[in-house]
């Protein structure tokens, strides 16, 4: 797109905006009339232009330019801040689903090699009485089989059981955040996790105890390592916008990536607190093999759905994902009508 272009197109607008803000100092009242419809209308079309210059520009001035411009015409027409139940509405609504949508590529490649690494270094313990022999003496192994794994998630009450498992995947997912643009911290981070998994599942399988295995990962594993998966793959996308940071300047693809990451941050806390849930209450139960992996299931594939669906419908309505815009001017917005 060529931006002057469009910047001289509609330039009209954004003057006639400023204009009947500096008109009213901000204050309107419904007895003002065509002009409220005007700046309503306005606002909305200013907001879509301010989508379409974020998604576009690599010019911060006129991002900021028109981010305070609908800011404040955002102020004027409704006439009070949001509240804050709203602004935490639109985060889980329309910020944390984007700031998922948007870097789905990168998880899912993740949770790919992820899986294959975990399932190939599983078969190589289980089919290999060697290998097993190096990671641990016989009488070890037989007592990680038959008694320790199951008995790991009753060892504490499900409530603090609950919040013990939930800060450390908080703290999991926060390292592969932070430490995201270093990359290769992020990458042994990964390493380390499906080694451990890989082990475990094989040790388990030689055993001739691969359900139990499955039957008690399954249930809370399908969204805590999704919530791995996230916090690497955005961690590592993070690292890239400074190699490759396209169209934009390297400063602006950090901070635009970080705001991001902010926003996933936020989000993969809670829903790691569910995973910590089900990991507490569902996995240890004594409901069948197959509820408990139905529960888990279920509310994982909810969470992709929420993904597809509401992180679509936000990235498609210019929504970044971006942290710093709760409340504000994140993307294409729906100004209320004049009436």
């Amino acid at each position: 797109m060529d931006i002057d272009a469009y910047v001289a197109t509609h330039r009209g607008d954004w003057q006639r905006l400023e204009e009947l803000l500096r008109r009213s100092g901000g204050r309107w009242s419904r007895r003002d009339g065509a002009e409220v419809d005007e700046l309503v209308m306005l606002y909305q079309r200013v907001a879509t232009h301010l989508s379409v210059v974020r998604s576009a520009s690599p010019d911060p001035a006129l991002v900021a330019r028109l981010s305070t411009l609908v800011a404040r015409a955002r102020a004027a027409v409704t006439g009070s801040q949001t509240p804050a139940w709203k602004d935490v509405a639109r985060f889980f609504t329309v910020v944390y689903p984007a700031a998922l949508y948007r870097s789905a590529r990168w998880w899912t490649a993740v949770g790919v090699l992820f899986c294959l690494v975990g399932l190939a270094v599983g078969w190589w313990v289980a089919d290999n009485p060697q290998v097993q022999a190096t990671i641990a003496a016989p009488e070890e192994i037989r007592q990680l089989v038959e008694r320790d794994f199951e008995e790991y998630y009753s060892s504490a009450p499900a409530g603090s059981f609950a919040a013990k498992v939930a800060t450390n995947n908080a703290w999991v997912s926060a390292l592969a955040l932070a430490l995201g643009v270093l990359i290769l911290p992020v990458v042994w981070i990964l390493w380390q996790n499906a080694l451990n998994v890989g082990i475990a599942g094989g040790l388990m399988a030689a055993g001739g105890k691969a359900d139990l295995f499955f039957g008690l990962i399954l249930p809370h594993g399908l969204l805590e390592l999704t919530c791995v998966f996230v916090a690497a793959g955005a961690g590592l996308r993070l690292g890239w916008s400074w190699i490759d940071p396209g169209p934009r300047s390297r400063s602006r693809a950090l901070a635009e990536e970080g705001q991001a990451a902010g926003a996933l941050a936020v989000g993969l806390a809670v829903t790691l607190f569910v995973s910590g849930v089900l990991e507490a209450f569902v996995t240890p139960s004594g409901l069948p093999t197959w509820a408990r992996i139905g529960i888990g299931a279920s509310i994982w594939i909810s969470f992709l759905t929420y993904v597809v669906v509401l992180g679509g419908r936000a990235v498609r309505g210019g929504e970044l994902g971006d942290v710093g815009v709760v409340g504000g001017s994140g993307g294409a917005e729906t100004a209320p009508s004049a009436g």
